[in-house]
Order: C-alpha cells, then structure tokens, then sequence
C-alpha cells in the first residue's frame, strides 16, 4: 500500500469513526431523554392520581364528619317534635328518608375512601366492596386470594383501584354474568387475575386510539408500582387482565 492509500485509507477510518461517535452520541441522548421524558411522565401522572386521592378522602371525611353529624341532629328534632296524629306519618316519613340518605352518604364516603382499606389491607377491601355490590348487581363476582405481604397504604389504594375500575369497565362494557379475580403471590410478584364471561372487545384498537379512559386507569396505577399489566380480548371471547407488581415495590418500610 504506497502512501497515497494509506493516507485515503487512514482518513476513511478517521471519517468512520467520527460518523460512528455521532451516532453513538445522538442515540445515548435519545435514550437519555426518553428516559427523562417517563421520569416526567410518572412523575405528572403520580401528582395527578395523589390529587385524586386526597381530594377523595377530603370529601370521604367532610361527608362523614360534617354532613353525617347534620343529619342525625335533623333526625333527632323531627322525633322529637310534638305534632298531631295526621301530621305525625309526615314526619315518621320524612325520618325514613333522611336515614335513607344517612345510609348512601356513608356508601358513598365508603366508596371514596374505605376506612376498612387502611385499617385491615386490601383483601379485607374488596371482599366488602364485592359483598355490597352484590346486593345491587347480577354481575357474580368470584375473589380468591392468598396471604400476601403486608403493603404499604399507597400500594393498597392503587390495587383497590385498579380492582374497582375492572369490576365498573365488567359491569359497564362485558355484558358478563361472571367475573373471576384472584390475588395471589408468585415469587417476587403480586399477580392480580381477572376474567369475565363477556363480549370481550378488540384491545389493540382500543389502546392505539387511546379511547378507553378506563384502560388508561388501569396502566397508569399499573406502571407507578412498578408493574405490567397484560390484556387478552377479543370480540366474543371475554377479557382477561393480569396485572404482575414487583412485591419489592409495594411492601412497607
């Protein structure tokens, strides 16, 4: 190789390298900001679902604390008021219904915060919201579960969620008579299992148009723990969620 070559030789090694170093610079920062850009991502979707949280349990505590208080003290003075015998079934009715509304503030306090969620855990949860549910709804709702690790209060409100957001998109959507969940642990993961009898419906279409503000639900508290969650649909064939959490992520500190 005389020194004309070398020297074309040497400068297409040089122009190769410098060409490769770019590449390899324009990709690292690619991936660097990609990964800035999930930061911000999660870190946007945790302050919006922390808003949720403490504006449910804001208004869970002025309906228990405050209008649940009114009400007895409403109740307690039409007892008490001395009226006639034709006026007196008025009033017996109008107590009737002011405990009919004592009794939906506190399923609707219940709803937004259960009390029963911080003080026994997640499992204890929704075997109640189920058992309620069931006196209203024909939709069956079959809950097995193992014994898992003791979680922390934020991990319990996020599976609690998630659980209730695929029994409202079942009763909603599925047009299903049966649900299956199961909560159990598999290794280092919590795996929560649903499975309905409905009409199922095209996933993929679902989440490209990004339509399914349910779905949405379900990923985004899926993804702030950590987690995957997989979906199985198809017209006619009834839907399947499996949500798989790092226990590592969930348990307390």
């Amino acid at each position: 190789m005389d020194a004309e070559q070398t020297k074309i030789y040497t400068s297409v090694i040089i122009a190769a390298l410098i060409i490769g170093a770019i590449l390899v610079f324009f990709i690292v920062s690619l991936i660097q900001q990609q990964k800035r850009n999930n930061r911000l991502y999660k870190s946007k979707i945790l302050a919006e679902i922390t808003t949720q949280e403490n504006e449910r349990a804001r208004v869970a505590a002025d309906l228990h604390d405050e209008l649940g208080p009114l009400l007895f003290t409403v109740k307690f003075k039409l007892s008490n008021i001395d009226t006639n015998p034709e006026d007196q079934q008025a009033l017996e009715e109008a107590g009737v219904h002011v405990d009919d509304i004592i009794q939906r503030i506190r399923e609707i306090s219940n709803d937004l915060m259960p009390g029963t969620l911080l003080r026994k855990g997640v499992i204890y949860a929704i075997d109640e919201f189920i058992d309620r549910m069931s006196k209203t709804s024909t939709l069956k709702v079959l809950f097995t579960h193992e014994d898992i690790p003791e979680i922390s209060n934020t991990a319990s409100i996020n599976i609690y969620r998630i659980v209730l957001e695929i029994i409202h998109n079942t009763l909603k959507h599925a047009n299903a008579s049966l649900l299956k969940l199961n909560l159990s642990q598999e290794a280092d993961k919590l795996i929560l299992l649903s499975e309905d009898n409905g009409v199922g419906f095209n996933y993929s279409t679902e989440r490209s148009e990004n339509t399914g503000l349910g779905l949405r639900n379900l990923l985004n508290r899926t993804e702030l723990m950590g987690g995957e969650m997989f979906v199985e649909s198809a017209p006619g064939k009834g839907t399947k969620y499996t949500v798989e959490l790092p226990i590592l992520k969930l348990i307390k500190s």
